[in-house]
């Protein structure tokens, strides 16, 4: 499931960021979570290495979504 979800989104990259609308907004958004979510349960086992990296993942794609 994880390599899908990597798959959708290098292939809807650039579709989603704030500029482009509320619907759009909200699935990039979405989209962020699900992928910084999927971090931490992969790296559980590891707490601040899943906690550093969840946030990371998310702070750079509330980002990119920010300035796309």
């Amino acid at each position: 499931m994880r390599i899908a979800w990597l798959a959708w989104l290098w292939r809807h990259f650039t579709e989603y960021g704030y500029s482009q609308g509320l619907l759009p907004a909200a699935i990039g958004t979405s989209a962020v979570l699900v992928t910084a979510a999927l971090v931490w349960f992969s790296l559980h086992r590891h707490r601040p290495l899943a906690v550093a990296l969840s946030g990371l993942v998310t702070a750079l794609g509330i980002g990119w979504l920010a300035f796309h």
